[in-house]
């Protein structure tokens, strides 16, 4: 049986703009469960990246509560100081973003080291596993030395994915990480996240595309500020298009359920 590693209960989230309110999530119940590459979709305006920030820690909800199950202890963070949930979140989380927000007066193992250090001062076995792991997503010794204006979008996306995890998260967050990247680019991408999924690393992914939502094992349909509906894919097989795959049939009866899936959700 999975365990549940973060449950949020009658989340809502309103924005006011003077007279007007929007009801963004509306009293949703979810909970995301240990080892799980669980992906979130909806029609834009469904509040898809803003149940990503409430579930991070990113940002709190209106109303209902955020608990994580980390270490032993339930870790309700909705109640946090502004400074307690920054320290919870450098500690239990990471984030991937659309764009990478790399700081461009840093080389790009220093991206990475810079947030390691929030967690590990140990600087010398930082940087050693910073390397293994930026070498591990093809980001090259020399190129572990220059700034992101010197690198290509999906090499500054790799940077930045390796800084989401550099502190062992118990959940890793994303937030259409591959939008701002070229198809190349992109497989590159979902390939570092399956791989990490693969060694254990849950996952929670916003995307609007089939083909990103296919590497989860679950995906959530959101609409309107509630969740709709959600399936269980099972594992990923790999690309259904793929002639070589030796799972291929099994990966095209994946995309089959997910594309039906969706259209009755009316994706």
């Amino acid at each position: 049986m999975k365990r549940s590693i973060l449950d949020a209960k009658d989340l809502s989230k309103t924005f006011s703009n003077e007279s007007v309110q929007q009801h963004v999530l509306k009293n949703l119940d979810l909970s995301i469960y240990e080892g799980d590459f669980t992906v979130i979709m909806g029609n834009s305006g469904s509040g898809k990246s803003t149940l990503l920030y409430a579930l991070s820690g990113m940002d709190r909800p209106t109303l209902g509560t955020v608990t994580y199950h980390v270490d032993g202890k339930d870790e309700e963070i909705s109640k946090y100081s502004n400074d307690k949930l920054a320290m919870f979140r450098r500690m239990h989380s990471g984030f991937v973003f659309q764009q990478n927000y790399l700081n461009d007066s840093m080389s790009a193992l220093d991206n990475v080291m810079i947030s390691g250090l929030l967690k590990n001062k140990d600087r010398k076995a930082l940087a050693k596993r910073s390397r293994e792991l930026l070498e591990k997503v093809e980001i090259s010794e020399m190129d572990c030395r220059k700034f992101p204006k010197q690198m290509s979008g999906g090499q500054q996306q790799r940077v930045a994915v390796v800084r989401g995890v550099i502190n062992e998260p118990e959940i890793l967050f994303a937030d259409e990480p591959t939008g701002a990247l070229n198809s190349q680019n992109t497989e590159n991408v979902l390939d570092i996240l399956s791989d990490l999924n693969s060694e254990g690393q849950s996952i929670v992914m916003v995307t609007h595309t089939i083909k990103a939502a296919e590497r989860g094992n679950r995906v959530i349909y959101l609409s309107d500020g509630v969740i709709r509906d959600d399936i269980d894919l099972g594992e990923y097989a790999g690309d259904y298009k793929d002639e070589t795959n030796p799972r291929r049939e099994e990966a095209l009866a994946r995309h089959r359920k997910l594309k039906d899936f969706l259209q009755v959700q009316g994706w």
